[in-house]
């Protein structure tokens, strides 16, 4: 009986919902793997009724999604690939440290703790949640134009304002706050990951250069934070934004993190330092 992974789990990030993936599912559902996208707690219903009701945003917590994420992942017969965008990246980072997933994926990932990289245009884009503490309580959303700036950078206005109408929701303004506060409380908090973990799968960070709300800087920076004897490596793709997955081109960066991902799900060790 193979132990090669059939499932792909794909997991979004804030600002969006698992719309944001219609096109990644599709594609790996045409190569024959069950893929599953789970949405977080409160986000059964679609992105017009989350826009129109915020109040499950305002309500997650990362202990919250990961205990979600985890019981979607727990009733499969065997170890998936996990591939996360954004904020995804940070639950499938917690995820291979708890030992959920035969390998993950990261795609302009946010960090996990312990990452002091805070770039310019990162704080620029996300000033709409950070500019006021009382949104720490909130669901906090991007106008048009912030989105743009954001997350579709490279694309025209008119291409940024349609995939705004069909992917943007508000953002949990606790989770970002508390994020900000964790690298100044003592102790591990939420998005701590232990970066010694020999037994974590292997894990590959995919940046776009053009990215303004993470860019590569904080997924190298996060790379070079593991010290364990298991792979991690940094691929970073030219003139894409934040927003890849929906950027001209996605295929073969879809099938370019499928093929490392298959490669890599046996575990196979390696120094860290694979950046490039």
């Amino acid at each position: 009986m193979s132990t090669q992974p059939d499932t792909i789990v794909l997991i979004h990030g804030f600002w969006v919902t698992p719309r944001s993936w219609e096109t990644w599912i599709e594609h790996y559902e045409a190569k024959g793997f069950r893929v599953l996208a789970p949405g977080y707690p409160g986000f059964e219903v679609e992105v017009e009724a989350l826009n129109a009701d915020p109040s499950p945003i305002a309500a997650l917590t990362v202990p919250a999604i990961l205990e979600h994420l985890e019981s979607v992942i727990a009733k499969l017969d065997r170890p998936p690939i996990l591939i996360g965008h954004s904020a995804g990246g940070v639950f499938v980072q917690l995820l291979l440290d708890r030992g959920f997933g035969a390998v993950g994926v990261a795609i302009n990932s946010a960090p996990t703790e312990g990452v002091p990289v805070v770039p310019l245009s990162q704080v620029r884009s996300t000033w709409a949640v950070l500019r006021n503490p009382a949104n720490r309580h909130k669901a906090v959303g991007f106008t048009a134009e912030q989105w743009h700036y954001a997350f579709t950078n490279t694309f025209s206005e008119e291409e940024s304002r349609a995939l705004y109408e069909r992917y943007a929701i508000p953002a949990a303004g606790g989770i970002f706050w508390d994020n900000i506060l964790a690298n100044v409380k003592p102790g591990p908090q939420e998005t701590a990951v232990d970066y010694h973990n020999d037994h974590r799968a292997p894990l590959l960070f995919i940046s776009g250069s053009e990215d303004h709300l993470m860019p590569p800087s904080v997924q190298r920076s996060n790379a070079k934070h593991y010290k364990s004897a298991t792979v991690t490596e940094v691929k970073v793709y030219e003139g894409y934004p934040h927003l890849l997955p929906s950027a001209p081109g996605w295929e073969e960066i879809a099938d370019y993190a499928l093929s490392w991902a298959l490669s890599h799900a046996t575990g196979a060790k390696a120094e860290v330092g694979g950046a490039q």
